[in-house]
C-alpha cells in the first residue's frame, strides 16, 4: 500500500472522531493534492479537486477548541502515515489574528500515554529556569468525546506569560553545534541522575532569534540516562535520511568521540555511550511492538560485534 493510500485511510478514521456526521456538512480542501495527502484545510474559492466532506455539526473539535480558547477557531489538520506507532490527529487552530496553538489528540491508549506524559513533562519546563531551550507552552489540555485534547502554544514564545501568536514558519536559521550542545547539557541537567528529550531529531528543533534553542514534541521525555543520548540521537536521526541503518548505526558509533566531545568524554566512553543510546532505541520500538528500523538483529547487532568490551 502506498504511502498516499495510508493517509488517506487514516484521514478516513480520523475525520468521524473529529467532524462526527451531522445534517449539515463542510467541504475542505487536501493539500497539495490527494495523491500527496498532507493536510486537511478549509476551502477557498481558488482551490481546484481534493475536495473533501467533513461534519459540520454543533459537536466538532472546532467548536469545543472554541469554547476553551474563548474564540472562534478553525483547524487545518496535518494527515499523517499511519504506519507510525505514536501517531495521532494533530491539528493547527487559527484564531481571527492567526496560528493560536497546535493541538494533539489523544485518541489510542497508547497516544493518551504520550499526551499526558508531555502535559506533565511541559508543565514541569514551565516551573524551571531554562536559558537555553525554549519548550511550548500548556494552553489547554481536557477530555472531549472521550479523547484527550492538548493545545500548545506555538514556538517561538515571545512571551512567557502569554500565549505567542508566532509560527516557526519560513526557513530555519541553522543550528550552531555550540547551541545544540548547551541545549543537550541544559536538558540532562533537569534529573540528578541524567535526562534526555527522547526525540532531539533535526525536526524538532529549530534556533530562535535571540539565540536560544526551540525544542517541541516532549512526549518521550526521561530520566536516568547517560548524558549524550540526545546529541547521538540527533546525529543518528539526520544520519538515517541520507543511509540505511545498518550504516547509520555504525557511524553514530565511529563519529560518537567528536559527536560527545563536548561534554568531556574520552574516546571509549563515547563509543560505549552510543552503544547504550542505540540498544535503549532498539528497546523503545520492541516495548512499542513496531520495529521502523527494521530487526535489531540486522542494523544493531552487526555494530555491537565490533565493539570490544560492552559493559
Amino acid at each position: 500500500m502506498s504511502d498516499a493510500d495510508l493517509r488517506l485511510r487514516y484521514l478516513d478514521e480520523v475525520i468521524p472522531l473529529l467532524f462526527p456526521p451531522s445534517a449539515r456538512t463542510s467541504v475542505r480542501t487536501l493539500l497539495p493534492h490527494r495523491l500527496v495527502p498532507r493536510r486537511l484545510v478549509t476551502r477557498a474559492r481558488w482551490h481546484v479537486g481534493g475536495r473533501v466532506l467533513v461534519g459540520d455539526g454543533p459537536d466538532t473539535i472546532e467548536t469545543h477548541l472554541s469554547e476553551v480558547l474563548g474564540q472562534r477557531v478553525r483547524t487545518e489538520l496535518h494527515v499523517r502515515p499511519a504506519r507510525r506507532v505514536n501517531r495521532k490527529p494533530i491539528l493547527e487552530a487559527y484564531g481571527a489574528r492567526g496560528l493560536v496553538g497546535f493541538v494533539k489528540i489523544g485518541d489510542t491508549a497508547g497516544a493518551r500515554e504520550l499526551v499526558r506524559h508531555e502535559v506533565e513533562t511541559l508543565r514541569m519546563l514551565a516551573d524551571r529556569p531554562l536559558k537555553v531551550v525554549v519548550p511550548p507552552g500548556v494552553l489547554h489540555f481536557g477530555s472531549w468525546r472521550e479523547l484527550d485534547v492538548l493545545v500548545l502554544t506555538p514556538l517561538p514564545v515571545t512571551d512567557r506569560s502569554a500565549p505567542s501568536l508566532l509560527s516557526l514558519g519560513g526557513q530555519r536559521r541553522r543550528v550552531r553545534p555550540e547551541l545544540l550542545a548547551a541545549a543537550v547539557a541544559e536538558i540532562a541537567a533537569l534529573d540528578p541522575a541524567g535526562a534526555w528529550h527522547g526525540d532531539f531529531s533535526p525536526w524538532n528543533v529549530a534556533a530562535d532569534a535571540d539565540g536560544r534553542l526551540l525544542v517541541w514534541d516532549w512526549e518521550r521525555f526521561g530520566a536516568g540516562v547517560p548524558l549524550g543520548f540526545d546529541a547521538l540521537h540527533h546525529f543518528f536521526q539526520g544520519a538515517l535520511r541520507r543511509m540505511r541503518p545498518g550504516p547509520a548505526a555504525q557511524a553514530c558509533v565511529a563519529k560518537a568521540g567528536r559527536i560527545l566531545e563536548p561534554f568531556g568524554l574520552s574516546f571509549a566512553e563515547s563509543r560505549l555511550t552510543a552503544a547504550h543510546y542505540l540498544i535503549a532505541l532498539a528497546d523503545r520500538h520492541r516495548r512499542d511492538g513496531y520495529e521502523p528500523l527494521g530487526p535489531s538483529s540486522d542494523w544493531l547487532n552487526p555494530v555491537l560485534d565490533h565493539l570490544e568490551v560492552l559493559p
